[in-house]
């Protein structure tokens, strides 16, 4: 690959700030307010941003260690085991394809926000009137659209990337730094409307659904899960490494993407707290939009869901770019079916973009039935739960090198410091799986869609065989 097609640290940064910013920080405001007082959601923040940036600093040291094991966190499983061991390919195999399903079912739930925030200007989006109905089955006007405009804008993007990995990141730094630029408004504004009544008492209970009391603790422990999902894609510049101009870039654009968007996120869930009471927020469906609405009155509200929707935009075009790359890369390491490894002249994986992008399509379907897509929320949350094992095998594989002194020969000191921040994120990891996996539907979900891996994985387990043979005759 030429110099010409390779990722520098702006574009890589970009990269991890638009695929953290997107959909979440529209909808966190009012789902972390109904979850914990401020003081909570503050600190749950706090705790959520320094557990993932020791993750982060996982990512960017094995990034500079390991530079040929890229594609992403889930890459190391097979480091784990025996060196061409069966255990090794399929832990490898598997985390792969768990890591692979989030990022795609991740992406599909950008792309049907941004449906959603057109609405504000298009509001036949949300039309109820009949289409016309098959049984029990009803299509309404909004649905249809809403699915056209999801497979449009998925298509879209596919159109672009397939132009080139340059192109499609250029583009997206474009996006994201025009979305930053916009949230950094809102937060200069929200300033000057700061009420501190709103955001008082900074520490009050909340009750469960049992009516008992929540205390801080219990409210940061709850919020702080929810944060996750905020932080997620902050592995984005690790997945590209390959394509990166310079390894030092995967760490640097790691770390600084990382504080831009803990700085959004911060800024933006403060001050809408103290824009909006604590029962207007909590009501509200578009915290963000209400805010400024009533700062500034509706057409401030309009301008701030143009960009959302370009916020989202930006998002998509990196998330299509990810999840195609993920079985990619894994399959250049023998970890994933070998169809995935065909590239188009630019160099992009255009199997792997069709197949990833048309198991989005059957999720978009989602947007035709109300009740499907309320069991698509739940997938979300599932994975979600998803990446945090192969965040979990990241520092693990961490430990093992620190552990063993490999890449540290003449680094002792650097040993000992990667081991503090390995042993930091690896506690960080399991505290937030089982946090996340206490309702034992969610766990069994989960594993689920996890072993659901196990049926492809024979064509993987033949052609690491055969590649045992060529070795051994050679």
């Amino acid at each position: 690959m030429g110099k010409q097609n390779k990722l520098g640290l702006l574009i890589l940064t970009a990269l991890v700030v638009g695929n953290m910013v997107g959909s979440g920080i529209f909808m966190l405001p009012r789902s972390l307010s109904e979850a914990a007082s401020p003081a909570g959601v503050i600190l749950a923040w706090l705790f959520t941003g320094a557990g993932v940036l020791v993750t982060a600093l996982v990512f960017g040291n094995l990034g500079i260690r390991k530079p040929n094991l890229s594609g992403g966190p889930q890459i190391y499983a097979k480091e784990l085991f025996t060196k061409d061991s069966r255990a090794s390919v399929l832990s490898g195999f598997m985390a792969s394809w768990g890591y692979w399903i989030g990022n795609l079912v991740g992406n599909i739930a950008i792309i049907t926000t941004f449906a959603s925030y057109l609405s504000t200007f298009f509001p036949i989006l949300t039309s109820t009137a009949q289409l016309f109905s098959i049984g029990s089955f009803t299509l309404k006007v909004g649905n249809a659209l809403t699915f056209t405009v999801c497979t449009a804008l998925l298509w879209g993007n596919h159109l672009i990337i397939l132009r080139g990995i340059e192109n499609a990141g250029k583009l997206n730094f474009a996006v994201t730094a025009s979305k930053i630029a916009g949230f950094f408004i809102f937060i200069i504004v929200a300033l000057f409307a700061f009420e501190a009544s709103n955001i008082l008492p900074m520490v009050e209970p909340r009750l469960n659904e049992d009516g008992q009391a929540i205390g801080l603790v219990g409210q940061v422990s709850n919020a702080a899960v929810a944060t996750l999902w905020a932080f997620i894609g902050v592995e984005s510049a690790v997945v590209f490494a390959s394509r990166a101009k310079r390894q030092v870039d995967v760490k640097r654009a790691t770390i600084l993407g990382l504080f831009i968007a803990l700085a959004i996120y911060i800024g933006v869930s403060t001050l809408v707290m103290g824009v909006l009471s604590q029962d207007a927020l909590i009501a509200s469906e578009k915290p963000l939009i209400d805010a400024i609405v009533s700062i500034l009155g509706p057409n401030a509200g309009k301008v701030l869901a143009g960009i959302g929707l370009i916020s989202l935009f930006g998002s998509t075009i990196g998330w299509v770019m990810l999840s195609a790359e993920v079985p990619y890369q894994a399959a250049k390491q023998g970890l994933f079916l070998p169809s995935f490894l065909k590239e188009n002249k630019k160099n992009i994986p255009v199997f792997s973009m069709i197949i990833t992008n048309s198991l989005g399509q059957l999720f978009i379907f989602s947007t035709i039935s109300n009740s499907i897509s309320a069991a698509f929320d739940f997938v979300i949350y599932i994975a979600t739960l998803s990446y945090l094992v192969p965040y979990l095998i990241a520092s693990a594989f961490q430990l093992k090198l620190v552990f063993t002194g490999e890449t540290y020969a003449k680094q002792p000191k650097q040993k000992i410091a990667d081991g503090i921040i390995g042993t930091l994120a690896t506690i960080y990891s399991i505290w937030v799986i089982y946090a996340g996996t206490a309702d034992i539907k969610t766990f069994l979900f989960g594993v689920a869609l996890l072993a659901s891996g196990i049926f492809f994985y024979s064509p993987v387990a033949k052609q690491h065989k055969k590649r045992s043979h060529t070795k051994k005759a050679a």
